[in-house]
């Protein structure tokens, strides 16, 4: 078990994802609760919404908003597990190498959040535009595809961002405590009080490729680039938190 190779441990990290059920329930939800606000929404408000003159590429990822609370609890959960019952010290035993424990770990956790973010948005953008009458919008028109590719790779940005702060914290409730308000709340208010400051939050700034007529001071793609570098800086807390202390 000690000379267990990368192929190995990243199968093993897809085994606990599929079968602890707190994590695989959360990836499942990503696609189900997003899909489903979609459904109950847009039939009954989406055409009115449209009339308001909001971007309309941008409201017709509206569900997001919840997807991307089920997305941070994946990420959160598929790393705490490891935090419970000694878990840790049997992974650990099994790949003595925490470098490779870990990265397999976060590689499994962006690929599942990756997958089932572009299924998500994709199918979020095609169900939604079903019921917008003549504010229909297909994957041809200016920066459609774009933004759900985008999209998907903002989904699994957000489930790495979660899971190095719960390497770094080993709680699930606590960084769940910690990124959902600031995503509902206080990324809000700060942009109020901060304007163009809050450009560079990790939702503000990912949520950018979204949009079809961008708005603030970041583009796109560079908006999903300071999305990266925030969940590149917890990733990185994360591997030296499992770097250093004791499971």
């Amino acid at each position: 078990m000690t000379g267990m190779s990368a192929t190995a441990v990243l199968h093993s990290e897809w085994i606990k994802v599929r079968s602890l059920r707190g994590s695989f329930g959360s990836l499942l939800a990503v696609f189900i609760a997003t899909l489903a606000v979609t459904v109950l929404v847009f039939p009954t408000v989406g055409q009115a919404e449209a009339d308001n003159g909001e971007d309309l590429l941008f409201g017709a990822f509206y569900a997001l908003n919840f997807g991307q609370i089920a997305v941070l609890a994946f990420g959160a959960t598929a790393v705490s597990s490891e935090y419970l019952n000694n878990a840790l010290r049997v992974s650990l035993a099994a790949v003595p190498n925490r470098n490779l424990f870990y990265a397999a770990k976060m590689a499994v956790i962006g690929a599942c959040g990756l997958v089932v973010g572009l299924l998500t948005v994709f199918a979020t953008f095609l169900v939604g535009q079903a019921f917008m009458g003549r504010y229909t919008l297909d994957l041809g028109d200016p920066g459609a595809l774009r933004a759900c590719v985008g999209g998907g790779v903002y989904l699994a940005l957000m489930a790495l961002l979660a899971a190095g702060l719960t390497a770094v914290l080993r709680s699930a409730v606590a960084v769940l405590s910690i990124l959902v308000p600031f995503l509902l709340i206080v990324s809000f208010v700060v942009g109020d009080i901060a304007g163009s400051v809050a450009d560079f939050l990790p939702d503000r700034a990912g949520q950018q490729v979204l949009y079809q007529h961008t708005e603030g001071f970041l583009g796109p793609w560079a908006g999903l680039a300071v999305t990266a570098l925030w969940a590149a800086a917890a990733v990185l807390a994360g591997w030296w938190a499992v770097r250093r202390r004791d499971a």
